[in-house]
């Protein structure tokens, strides 16, 4: 493999984990919705991805990450007895959004140092490359 693909390995990688940091804020920002309506409460959601590799004229090119799309969590609702609530329904229950803020933490260091390799993966490859072209000096 080229040097110049691992830019666009990592590159694809580097994406993936934007992706996966938003969706793990958006879930922290939404941990503790509530509705009175279990079909209108925020649900997790997670990121899918798949690897890739492209081919050109029968040579492999890069491989990489790509987003096959974003899922909610089937993990149940929390019910909660709060007749006080404005949004409390007819029995005056509210539902509780199925975010786990451990896991979503977990989630959001995991994606970070992911990145954080990817750009020491980038930096190392631009030294290397740096170096062989230093060569013919």
């Amino acid at each position: 493999m080229s040097l110049f693909k691992v830019f666009e390995t990592a590159g694809s990688a580097m994406s993936a984990q934007t992706v996966r940091m938003n969706v793990t804020s958006s879930n922290l920002a939404n941990a503790g919705s509530v509705s009175g309506d279990a079909e209108r409460v925020y649900r997790a959601k997670q990121p899918v991805f798949a690897t890739f590799q492209d081919t050109l004229n029968g040579q492999t090119g890069a491989s990489g990450v790509r987003l096959d799309g974003i899922i909610e969590s089937t993990a149940p609702l929390a019910t909660r007895y709060q007749p006080d609530h404005p949004e409390a329904d007819v029995d005056g229950n509210v539902y509780v959004s199925n975010v786990n803020t451990v896991e979503e933490m977990v989630n959001m260091i995991s994606a970070s140092r992911s990145y954080k390799n990817n750009v020491e993966i980038i930096n190392t490859t631009k030294d290397l490359l740096s170096q062989t072209l230093s060569l013919g000096r």
